[in-house]
């Protein structure tokens, strides 16, 4: 009988991923290099390659502290301590008992990326936790680590740069609050990124849109039309603005806002669109401006999903009057809590400036022309944003894998079972969270439940807002695409942290559990044994 085998759909040849890279040394480090990297890894251990980038062996935190109690140099070669020819290992095995010299002589272990699970596991013991997995070429491309209990968040932050450096610079020049470098170096680099003239970075997504209200002179007795399949920040901005929410229908291809639902919405009251760039998706923008154009309302873009989309070869949050962006631990860069608005229009961006920061002048200080809030972010979160926004490249390629693996992996399962996300002609979306339909056939709740058992977190769509009674009174028709796709959709887990292994383990569970949460098993249920046996 053939052995289910782990699902490599990540590209075997290529290099390894930056999670993987932060556990490889060169042969050719010193103990005080290694020492160094073992400690920044926090795994306890580092795998040791020749030039030519050759799996040689495994090197532990107890071996170096073995040298280093050997009397060892600091300034010793990695090598040395695999080179069981050596002086230095001799030296080592000479300062130890005979159990510890058994130890240190046994070969370090190794596996093909190809290895399954089972197998996997049966090369774990007391001493062997985590295990290189080798391409064809003896490259390290990936590893498999042994924990007693797997857990796979939906989303977590990922900070593997620049990050704690440039706290610590914060922390040692006192530049803690809401003043130092790192705020305007966050705010130029990221409105440049997004294509906008200015940024003005603030404490949170949903600050950055009530900002942007206020800034624009939205308030009472205006309306603003937003899309009623959204998380509640956006219609909550609205009210605190004192305007009134109009919430209509999105499109069933985009997930996002319906221009045609906007146009029907539109009143002598209307003064603004809110549309919101869903699950990394841009909105049509090319229908929402024409809209917006013809009948001189604003257009403030809820990009807090979506941060580097693209529609027609530019980015969302540059495209309307205001773009507002969250950096909250889930979002594709993070500060924590925080946000940011970005604008091309010199006066309404210093009109933002003066209400975020208590609506004091910025030629008298402590003179206050407006009633202000205080919205400001401080430089500690700001660092952070600067480290985060120098690998943003690295974390959309990243991401776009992710996804690309999720697509591979189920695609064998019969639609519509599960359907991903559409690609639309001049758009180019984000992944921020991986996304799929599943089919009125399937029992999602019953799926979220059961993955959960398995330490898989899977998180549903949004609920439509006029569902809460909060919010009822804000839509004016029932939105049958927007709780159509409520209903149907699922997130999976998009986070950085989790290697190459623990992606094929989610995909694995996924697959085994599909069949138990379909409504009529029996045909999903054969499609997904082969979908297993072909991977």
């Amino acid at each position: 009988m053939r052995k289910t085998k782990p699902l490599n759909h990540f590209n075997k040849d290529a290099p390894p991923s930056k999670n993987v890279e932060r556990l490889i040394s060169s042969y050719s480090e010193s103990l005080f290099q290694v020492t160094d990297k073992i400690n920044r890894n926090g795994k306890g251990i580092v795998f040791i390659v020749d030039a030519n980038n050759q799996f040689i062996g495994t090197l532990t935190d107890g071996d170096i502290r073995r040298a280093m109690l050997s009397r060892c140099p600091l300034e010793t070669e990695a090598k040395h301590l695999l080179d069981k020819e050596s002086d230095v290992f001799s030296k080592i095995l000479g300062s130890f008992g005979r159990t510890t010299a058994r130890k240190l002589q046994k070969a370090s272990i190794s596996a093909s990326i190809d290895t399954s699970i089972d197998e996997l596991m049966g090369l774990v013991d007391e001493r062997v936790k985590i295990i290189p997995l080798l391409n064809k070429k003896k490259n390290v491309v990936d590893y498999f680590e042994y924990e007693s209990s797997f857990y796979a968040p939906v989303a977590s932050p990922f900070m593997m740069g620049n990050e704690l450096s440039y706290i610590v610079e914060c922390i040692e020049t006192n530049w803690i609050s809401s003043q130092g470098r790192f705020i305007e170096q966050f705010e130029e680099q990221f409105a440049y990124f997004c294509g906008a003239q200015y940024g003005i970075a603030v404490s949170s997504g949903t600050t950055a849109l009530h900002l942007a209200l206020i800034g624009l002179g939205v308030g009472e007795g205006d309306e603003v039309i937003l899309p009623d399949l959204t998380f509640a920040a956006t219609i909550n901005a609205i009210l605190h603005a004192k305007a009134t929410p109009v919430l209509v229908d999105v499109e069933a291809d985009s997930w996002c806002i319906d221009p045609n639902c906007i146009a029907r919405a539109i009143t002598p009251n209307t003064k603004a669109i809110i549309p919101v760039h869903l699950y990394g998706q841009p909105a049509n923008m090319t229908e929402v401006c024409r809209i917006a154009k013809e009948s001189g309302l604003f257009i403030i873009e809820d990009c807090a999903e979506a941060l580097g989309a693209m529609i027609n070869g530019r980015r969302v949050g540059g495209l309307g009057h205001v773009g507002c962006f969250s950096f909250f631990g889930n979002k594709i860069i993070t500060t924590g809590e925080g946000g940011m608005c970005i604008t091309s229009d010199l006066t309404l961006y210093e009109k933002m400036r003066c209400l975020r920061d208590h609506g004091m002048s910025k030629q008298k200080k402590y003179w206050h022309e407006v009633v202000g809030y205080n919205y400001r972010m401080t430089n500690l979160q700001a660092a952070i944003g600067v480290a985060q926004l120098e690998k943003i490249d690295d974390l959309l390629k990243r991401r776009n894998e992710i996804k690309a693996f999720y697509h591979r992996c189920l695609r064998t399962l019969p639609l519509p079972l599960l359907e991903k996300q559409s690609l639309l002609e001049g758009r180019v979306p984000v992944t921020w969270l991986v996304s799929f339909l599943l089919d009125v056939d399937v029992d999602r709740d019953l799926l979220i439940q059961k993955a959960s058992e398995k330490g898989v977190d899977i998180r549903p769509f949004f609920y439509p807002l006029s569902d809460m009674p909060l919010y009822q009174t804000y839509c004016p028709y029932y939105t049958l695409i927007a709780h159509d796709l409520s209903r149907k959709g699922i997130n999976l887990p998009t986070s950085l942290g989790l290697s190459n292994f623990e992606y094929r383990k989610i995909v694995d569970i996924l697959i085994k559990l599909l069949p138990d949460v379909a409504y009529s098993p029996t045909e999903f249920k054969a499609a997904g044994n082969l979908a297993i046996l072909s991977l």
